[in-house]
């Protein structure tokens, strides 16, 4: 199965404090949100990647935000499902590759997209998706290049992301909405369970 087919919304997560990540993990989980991205953006993702791989039945966890060779290794060790990338260089690719599972490279114009294509790679990051153009750009790609799809993820909204998940080449979107700062902080779990539960019924 597609990554992009396991969830309508990718939660995107910055994790300051390692000991949020189970109980956040559990919370998208229960919500209905399975597919977690932790960014590399912190000292403490790898760990954080760690620990939900390990503690969280359910969880798909992956590292986004991988950039070199030593990030994609490293997600992997840590026990990385997934890898994501902001964007894509030729270099990154075959690193990517190397890894043996499953990775969404991130392109942001026609001619990435192309390049992708042409090594076999159609399921792709569209990022950032709204400064690259958001719904009209992912919209006029999908006549020339009806065989990719896409996760876009970069300002998208609760409000905006059932448009982008109507579009033919949307599998899903990936989302920072859902685990805002305050609720982190205070380890409000059930308000995150909710904001799961509320974007994976976009799905529906």
């Amino acid at each position: 199965m597609s990554l992009l087919d396991l969830a309508p919304v990718i939660p995107v997560v910055v994790i300051e404090d390692v000991e949020t990540a189970v109980p956040l993990a559990r919370a998208l989980v229960a919500g209905g949100l399975p597919v977690i991205e932790v960014t590399l953006r912190t000292p403490v993702a790898l760990d954080a990647i760690q620990a939900i791989s390990d503690e969280v039945e359910g969880a798909v966890v992956g590292a986004g935000t991988i950039r070199t060779r030593e990030d994609a290794d490293a997600a992997v060790n840590a026990g990385a499902a997934f890898l994501v990338s902001p964007g894509t260089t030729p270099v990154l690719i075959d690193f990517l590759a190397e890894t043996g599972i499953p990775f969404l490279p991130g392109a942001a114009t026609a001619s990435e997209v192309m390049a992708l294509a042409e090594r076999g790679i159609t399921e792709l990051k569209f990022f950032p998706a709204e400064a690259a153009g958001g719904l009209p750009y992912l919209k006029s790609l999908a006549g020339p290049l009806p065989d990719v799809r896409f996760c876009p993820t970069g300002g998208i909204k609760p409000a905006t992301a059932p448009a982008y998940l109507a579009l033919p080449n949307v599998g899903c979107v990936g989302g920072t909405w859902l685990t805002p700062a305050d609720a982190l902080a205070t380890g409000d779990w059930a308000r995150i369970e909710k904001l799961a539960a509320e974007a994976a019924a976009l799905g529906a």
